[in-house]
């Protein structure tokens, strides 16, 4: 199934979808008008307090399209529109709100309804010079308005929801109804529309929306067709499957995570409302913070339960037979690309093979120590390869192949081994999070075994070097505390775990001064680092060269991970003398 198709089909599943040709938008300001066109009062229909308040959601008539045009919306607008008056200076406010008393002067002629009538007197009387306090507060200037009846207010009937509004705008919104042509998302012959509506909520895009379907230069199109007619969608396939797009993107949506720069929605489909609602709800758990999907208490703690058994190794069909029976998932990653939006990754499968791709995954990941939360949310790992720590400065691509290799089970890709390795030399930290995706990657792309803790039978070179690199960076702690301006950990990493025959001799013999100094303090200690190093030197292979002139990335990546196990275990040692002492 197309994406296009499947959201259409999660449109027609939502139980408050708004109707064809209506939307959800913010409004800010409400004017009531009296019925001879006269203004009743002003309502600030924001919420909050002081600088925070927000304007409310409110369905009203689908908006139209703006690229560079001017184009009013059908009873309602932004004030530059309705009222033509900005907050700042715009340069063609002026013809905006013409062009809004235009299309309302014809689309209202001959109507006999009172409120129709009442906004189309308030139009002919209004000037902008008429935008005064107290009655219009300044602020209130940029806010989408909308009208209704001082008698109509108490009971909300908003003017553009009243009966007469509403079979006005169904006329007015199938003009050009003739044009029918087969729908390629439906199958079936209707309108088609010429211009898709604008997809926002995508991170980094344009705050106008942007499009999936579009076509505006000649290259683009085909047989002489323009804009819709190349790829005809039919109106209300392309309004539902808009709208449903908009709803998962929203700001506080449970249907969207962030994967790097890639607005990623995801969505089930399933013959029970119920089962999809707990599929969505588990992969939401899966891959972002573990807060609560589920608004109630009970369906939070069995979402809960049902992903920590996933998470133990327990088959789907075990858990919850109802989630391996027809429930199609869907995940799809949205970036924005000036006014267009670009798909970086899709994925369509059964749950049940989702959740096993992410039960491998969160094996790949397993490492010790551990971090400190026992499974992060994927955005973690990805800050982790980005310069500063920063999500905006994730390299672009990375996050899209990284997460369709998660959910499809295959290769993870090489730009992320890369990535890491070089933000450990860049800053030389190998914390667990890095730590894990270097694990991850030789386990699936390099077909390596390797340990979760520390593994002493692991005779690859590069392991055991990053094992006595740590031994050397504890025999510097040891005998000089940890105060010390730079430990060989910031001064040699990069080019130990790169280069090491340039830097080991030079290491070990600053290593044979430490444990000197700390002979004479803690005999006992020295013996115990001595013994290791010794350990991990008579596992080189016999008359091979300790110290390679280099180390490839796998190589290197063993390294990051003996280094972190061998670390490890010293922390762990120290807890556990640290107890003993204690008792």
């Amino acid at each position: 199934m197309s994406i296009l198709a499947s959201l259409v089909r999660a449109y027609e599943r939502m139980p408050d979808a708004p109707p064809f040709g209506y939307s959800m938008q913010n409004v800010g300001m409400i004017v009531c008008l009296n019925e001879d066109g006269s203004v009743a009062h002003v309502t600030d229909w924001r919420e909050g307090e002081g600088k925070k308040r927000k304007p409310r959601s409110m369905l009203v008539p689908q908006p139209v399209k703006r690229t560079a045009g001017i184009a009013p919306n059908f009873l309602w607008d932004k004030t530059s529109y309705v009222l033509g008056v900005i907050s700042g200076e715009g340069r063609r406010t002026v013809e905006e709100h013409a062009a809004f008393k235009e299309r309302h002067e014809e689309a209202l002629a001959g109507i006999e309804d009172t409120g129709l009538k009442a906004l189309l007197l308030f139009l002919r009387s209004w000037t902008p010079d008429q935008f005064v306090a107290p009655l219009w507060p300044d602020d209130l200037k940029d806010q989408n308005v909308v009208f209704v009846l001082e008698n109509d207010r108490r009971q909300g009937l908003w003017l553009h929801l009243r009966p007469a509004a509403k079979d006005l705008w169904a006329r007015v919104a199938d003009e050009g109804g003739d044009r029918q042509q087969i729908c390629l998302v439906t199958g079936n012959p209707a309108p088609v529309a010429r211009l898709h509506p604008a997809i926002k909520g995508i991170w980094g895009g344009q705050s106008s929306g942007g499009s999936i379907v579009s076509f505006n230069l000649d290259a683009f199109t085909s047989y002489g067709h323009e804009q819709g007619d190349n790829a005809p969608v039919s109106d209300a396939a392309a309004f539902a499957y808009t709208t449903v797009l908009n709803r998962f993107l929203e700001r506080d949506s449970k249907h969207r995570i962030q994967i790097g720069d890639a607005s990623t929605v995801f969505w089930a489909d399933a013959a029970q409302a119920e089962t999809a609602d707990t599929a969505e709800a588990a992969f939401y758990r899966m891959f972002a913070d573990d807060g609560d999907a589920a608004e109630d208490e009970t369906e939070s703690r069995k979402i809960g339960v049902l992903l920590e058994r996933l998470r133990q190794g327990q088959q789907l069909e075990t858990l919850d037979p109802n989630l391996i029976r027809g429930v199609r998932f869907h995940v799809v990653g949205l970036a924005p690309n000036a006014a267009r939006i670009s798909i970086r990754f899709h994925y369509d499968n059964d749950f049940r093979e989702l959740t096993k791709n992410y039960q491998r995954f969160v094996s790949d990941m397993r490492i010790e120590p551990a971090p400190r939360e026992p499974y992060p949310a994927v955005w973690r790992y990805l800050v982790e390869t980005a310069v500063l720590g920063k999500r905006e400065n994730v390299p672009p691509n990375l996050a899209g192949e990284w997460m369709r290799a998660i959910l499809t089970g295959t290769n993870y890709p090489l730009t992320l081994l890369s990535a890491v390795l070089s933000r450990i030399r860049a800053d030389r930290e190998v914390n667990a999070l890095r730590a894990g995706m270097l694990k991850a990657i030789l386990i699936r792309n390099y077909k390596m075994e390797v340990s979760v803790s520390l593994d002493s039978e692991n005779r690859n070179k590069g392991y055991l070097l990053g094992r006595l690199f740590a031994v050397y960076e504890q025999a510097q702690v040891a005998a000089l505390g940890r105060s010390v301006n730079a430990t060989i950990k910031d001064k040699f990493y990069g080019s130990a775990s790169a280069t090491p025959r340039n830097v080991f001799a030079a290491l070990d013999r600053g290593s044979a001064n430490h444990l000197s100094k700390i002979g004479k303090e803690r005999p006992g200690r020295r013996v115990n680092l001595e013994r290791m190093i010794g350990e991990i030197m008579n596992a080189m292979s016999p008359g091979d060269d300790p110290f390679p002139a280099s180390l490839n990335a796998a190589e290197q990546a063993l390294f990051g991970l003996g280094y972190h196990h061998q670390r490890g275990e010293f922390f762990r040692k120290h807890d556990t003398e640290g107890t003993e002492e204690a008792a």
